[in-house]
């Protein structure tokens, strides 16, 4: 897997806060309805603008929250094998697109959380969401792999893709 460094220390941020979310389940309850409403507030404000002046909170309150409660959990899965190689912080924030993707999802489908496929379908969108806004800033900044892919999510292709992905990359 090729990850920029800024991307390997944002992953290995967010496997902290998901291995200690067993040890901070023992801590708190569930989630609360204003705290799910904050989250999703701050998720849709950060995907609109992930390099904002409050991004970097707006993202690390979210991760905070998953790592905190016991009723929510975003599954890692590589279905994203290949992130920008340009600027570190372009990786960091198309992985970081992909997992408030996955949480938005989780948020705004509370009966869904078992269905990874789609959990992940989301993260994709996210971070391809994130990559075109990243791209009108720094249209230089293409990258092959993630064209590909808003190639196949134009075509329609997308789904299968990451269905392919899952089947051979992330554990049930």
């Amino acid at each position: 897997m090729l990850l920029a460094k800024g991307s390997v220390v944002l992953a290995c941020g967010v496997l902290m806060l998901a291995s200690a979310a067993p040890f901070a389940q023992d801590r708190r309850g569930p989630s609360t309805a204003d705290e799910r409403k904050q989250a999703l507030e701050y998720i849709r404000q950060w995907r609109l603008h992930p390099p904002g002046p409050q991004a970097k909170d707006q993202f690390s309150w979210v991760l905070k929250l998953f790592a905190d409660v016991p009723d929510m959990t975003v599954h890692l899965c590589t279905i994203l094998d290949k992130l920008p190689k340009g600027d570190q912080k372009d990786s960091s924030t198309v992985f970081g697109g992909q997992f408030m993707g996955q949480a938005e999802f989780l948020l705004e489908n509370p009966g869904k959380e078992d269905d990874r496929l789609a959990e992940y379908q989301a993260g994709i969108e996210g971070a391809l969401q994130v990559y075109e806004l990243l791209l009108k800033t720094n249209p230089k900044d293409r990258q092959p792999n993630l064209d590909d892919l808003i190639q196949r999510r134009e075509a329609g292709a997308l789904r299968e893709f990451v269905n392919q992905r899952a089947a051979a990359s992330c554990s049930k």
